[in-house]
């Protein structure tokens, strides 16, 4: 399976951009799925995600801003992104934890917040 990102861009401080995820294979679940980012020179980290049970988790400082959310018809993952700020500049994966488990990492797409 790949996994490919799209929608990232150049926007303003207090914009907003959605971010999708589609899945190549249709028996891929992505139901575990997650969004990461990673900005330069710092770790990368996770931002969004859904857990067990149809849940979702948020990186602290997205909260608030940030919905994750999934079309199972589509295969595909979404990041909806609000009230974005300079430090959310990074490039964004999307990924889950059977894929990293395989050192699997598509291709990021590149989010710039800046004025």
């Amino acid at each position: 399976v790949q996994l490919q990102a799209s929608g990232g861009g150049l926007v303003q401080p207090g914009g907003s951009l959605r971010l999708s995820c589609a899945a190549s294979s249709s028996t891929f679940s992505i139901n575990a799925m997650g969004w990461y980012r990673q900005a330069p020179g710092k770790e990368r980290e996770l931002v969004a995600a859904f857990t067990g049970g149809g849940e979702t988790r948020y990186l602290d400082s997205v909260k608030g801003r940030f919905i994750i959310s999934k079309d199972n018809t589509k295969n595909t993952v979404y990041l909806q992104m609000n009230s974005l700020k300079p430090e959310d500049t990074a490039v964004y994966y999307c990924n889950s934890p059977d894929l990293i488990l395989n050192g699997y990492w598509g291709q990021g797409t590149q989010v710039t917040v800046s004025s």
